[in-house]
């Protein structure tokens, strides 16, 4: 009897637990809704999503100018752009090293590093960029007759992607060890090399959860604030050249948020639509994968 009452009791409490959770999640993306709505009452939805210029004020007259937030938009992507184009193969290929080719005495001392840069915070790795990776890129800049700022793209892209970059190994080299080890022997028995076994059995089974962890490392390259204003800046210039300074809609969020601020004026306001909008992109893209990664199960499955 009294084993049943404490099964009802550790059922109860893990049900809580779970409803919190959902209630927490509802009230923040309803808070989120409520103040960006108080904003696009205010300020366009079509000028703030194709504006090309951002830089939010108040007139006396109470009509809010300069919201256009492409120059955001396009700066976010460049920087994750190119902190993706490091963090993802380079991740890969280091995962695949360890899972398939280092032995065991190196994989499991370089498994545990790993893990523990990925837990350096991100303040860390700005100074390196400010104070390191900045003045190496103007001289190879300089070598090569180019302009560079000194905060640009390419010094947050970098230095971002080499803080994904121990996470993102980290998540694909479990993807890859946790598959059954008859994958190997049956690829390996039907007379297929160690490379055709990788690239034609491991990697298509591993695929569901390799996506995932290209998921979790983009996500965290988007919502990264302190690298980017260490490294890129505050200025939202619109431009696709890595070598000029660029911002993003979370640092933009944070320096809007700011100081002592009044939350019923446009530009306080205008954090809760770019939060907003960043939320619904986030959203689509993780539609995208799942429905993609059910759409592979299904015809590999």
């Amino acid at each position: 009897m009294r084993s049943l009452w404490l099964e009802r009791f550790v059922r109860c409490f893990f049900f809580l637990c779970a409803l919190g959770a959902v209630i927490v999640t509802i009230g923040i993306v309803v808070s989120l809704i409520g103040e960006a709505f108080r904003f696009f009452a205010r300020v366009s939805l079509f000028d703030f999503l194709f504006g090309l210029t951002w830089a939010p004020r108040v007139l006396p007259t109470g009509e809010a100018v300069g919201f256009g937030a492409i120059p955001l938009f396009t700066g976010t992507a460049l920087i994750t752009l190119i902190a993706m184009l490091i963090a993802i193969p380079c991740g890969t290929m280091v995962a695949i090293y360890l899972s398939e080719y280092a032995p065991t005495k190196i994989r499991q001392t370089v498994k545990p590093l790993l893990e523990i840069l990925a837990g350096i915070p991100t303040l860390v790795y700005g100074f390196f960029a400010a104070t390191t990776l900045a003045p190496l890129l103007r001289n190879i800049a300089e070598t090569f007759h180019l302009t560079i700022a000194s905060e640009s793209a390419i010094n947050a892209g970098l230095v971002m992607g080499i803080m994904i970059l121990p996470y993102m190994t980290s998540l694909c080299e479990d993807a890859l060890h946790r598959l059954p080890l008859s994958l190997r022997e049956g690829s390996m028995g039907l007379g297929a090399t160690s490379s055709e076994t990788i690239m034609r059995v491991l990697l298509p089974a591993a695929f569901p959860n390799l996506m995932a962890a290209f998921l979790l490392s983009l996500s965290r390259a988007i919502g990264e604030t302190m690298i980017v204003v260490m490294a890129a800046g505050l200025a939202a210039n619109l431009s696709f050249n890595p070598l000029q300074a660029v911002t993003t809609v979370t640092v933009q969020i944070v320096n809007l948020l700011t100081g002592d601020q009044e939350f019923d004026n446009a530009k306080t306001l205008a954090a809760f639509g770019l939060g907003f909008v960043l939320f619904i992109l986030t959203l689509i893209l993780n539609i995208l994968a799942l429905y993609g990664i059910k759409k592979y199960k299904r015809i590999h499955g």
